[in-house]
């Protein structure tokens, strides 16, 4: 029995009630314009504006793989940019970037807030597109990051 609920639908436009946190994966180097990234920034321009700030100004806050930083684009409604992926090509010996061990820390500090703000955690699939993981892979790491605390998770699969 998972602690995810699977819908098809858009995690920027979470179902439910109540503080909800969107959940997704950024790269390391500052790059922000391909993937869930681009849904993000159609519906809100904060989480963007927020995370390049805080790459520019890495030299002085903790931007690196495992970090999360908060935005808050609603009332209700915030997103976690997760650093979860280093750089954003597939690497010479066929690494992707995803970085699984930092998905799994950051996935702790998602949980951390969601508890403290008595929400819900929404994303897509996060590190399994242009971070090139797999779910097999991240499934586990929510369930016993966020699941496994009562954190209520719904996962969006887009399309009809």
């Amino acid at each position: 029995m998972t602690g995810i609920t699977y819908v098809r639908g858009d995690a920027t436009a979470p179902q439910g009630k109540g503080v909800k946190v969107i959940a997704h994966v950024c790269n390391d180097l500052g790059g922000w314009g391909k993937g869930f990234v681009v849904a993000i920034s159609r519906r809100w321009p904060e989480p963007e504006a927020a995370y390049r700030r805080w790459h520019r100004e890495r030299a002085r806050n903790d931007f690196g793989l495992g970090a999360v930083q908060f935005v808050q684009v609603g009332r209700y409604v915030w997103v976690a940019n997760m650093v979860g992926q280093r750089g954003m090509r597939t690497g010479g010996k066929g690494v992707p970037p995803v970085r699984y061990e930092a998905i799994d820390v950051a996935l702790g500090a998602v949980a951390d807030k969601a508890v403290e703000l008595g929400g819900s955690v929404h994303m897509p699939r996060i590190g399994c597109g242009l971070a090139g993981g797999t779910w097999s892979r991240v499934e586990p790491l929510i369930e016993a990051r966020l699941a496994a605390r009562g954190v209520p998770v719904t996962v969006y699969d887009h399309g009809a």
